[in-house]
């Protein structure tokens, strides 16, 4: 038998017999070498996450998407588009090859876990979409109890998923966010006033993340509109790495879907916060070449001030819009 000690081959053998050798012992040794990472994606059913399952799915990768309805019987499985329901894209996806749907929530533990069973990679996609209702502001209303507040969804879901991820061993999360560091903006004080605090807990999540010890991307877009909207002809892409300033603009749905994909084979893009735009032409058109000049976060972000500081932006407003109220009444007494 041409193998010495069992391991390596006897070069005395003749040379076709030592090429097949050589190629079998290639297989046996390295059977992982060429099989794609599986990756699970949080957030699967909306605008965001179909894009990233569909992408992983081209590029070969088995995917889990973690959805919270079950899928339509008979929806149109290539109707996923703008008017789609999320039970007909969980159809969707569940007709595409390698793909598995979970059923669960982000706010539960036991989800998360069997979500990450096997994955290297998770690419956290959700967000909190509910709206704010007016007995938020009682001060014995207690949003922690509520699973659809941007509390429990951006932020406490984001720790149980870091928690989940440490423990399965997964080498990366990408979180996507959004601009969140100026929380006395107009835009921060709307989207947080009706959209249940949402842009303040998403900073407050990404803070957790920083904190652990799982490697993490943070993706900050732009405003993603329509579902299959294209980058359009004269429209290049723009990136900033340590949560960088970019001037906000509009950036489709897949371009944010692919960069979070494509940043998975960039080590340096670990632990860090990318700002992602889009600027006129020229310039890049792909990720790659501005993926290529990114690093790892490098500032003190802010810490868990910035949360009260987003809430104080919010009171302040109300008790602007409380006093106008008032003064409108006076005067025409």
């Amino acid at each position: 038998f041409p193998f010495s000690f069992g391991f390596f081959p006897d070069f005395r053998a003749a040379p076709a017999t030592m090429a097949i050798l050589w190629s079998l012992f290639a297989v046996l040794s390295f059977p992982a070498a060429s099989a794609p990472a599986t990756v699970a994606v949080t957030g699967a059913t909306g605008k965001l996450g179909r894009h990233a399952v569909e992408q992983l799915v081209a590029a070969g990768h088995p995917v889990r998407c973690l959805v919270r309805c079950d899928p339509a019987e008979k929806a149109d499985v290539e109707d996923h588009g703008q008017s789609a329901s999320r039970e007909q894209v969980a159809a969707r996806l569940a007709s595409l090859p390698g793909v598995e749907l979970i059923k669960g929530s982000v706010t539960d533990r036991e989800s998360l876990g069997r979500l990450l069973q096997g994955s290297s990679y998770c690419l956290a996609l959700h967000g909190a979409t509910r709206f704010t209702k007016p007995t938020d502001w009682l001060p014995w209303v207690d949003e922690s109890q509520d699973p659809l507040h941007g509390r429990q969804v951006n932020c406490e879901a984001v720790s149980l998923l870091l928690s989940a991820a440490e423990e399965a061993g997964l080498k990366r999360l990408v979180r996507v966010t959004g601009k969140g560091e100026d929380p006395w903006s107009i835009t921060s004080i709307l989207i947080n006033a009706f959209g249940s605090m949402s842009k303040a807990w998403n900073f407050e999540g990404e803070r957790r993340l920083r904190g652990g010890k799982l490697d993490y991307t943070i993706v900050r877009p732009g405003f993603m509109g329509d579902v299959n909207a294209q980058l359009p002809e004269d429209q290049s892409l723009a990136l900033r790495d340590d949560g960088g300033a970019l001037k906000v603009t509009a950036i489709p749905h897949r371009s944010v879907a692919e960069l979070c994909i494509r940043c998975l084979d960039y080590p340096q893009s670990a632990r860090s916060t990318l700002v992602a735009m889009t600027q006129p032409m020229p310039g890049p058109r792909t990720w790659e070449p501005l993926l290529d000049k990114v690093q790892p976060d490098r500032r003190n972000f802010a810490g868990a001030e910035m949360l009260e500081k987003h809430y104080l932006g919010v009171r302040g407003f109300g008790a602007a819009i409380a006093s106008f109220l008032a003064l409108l009444v006076i005067l025409n007494r």
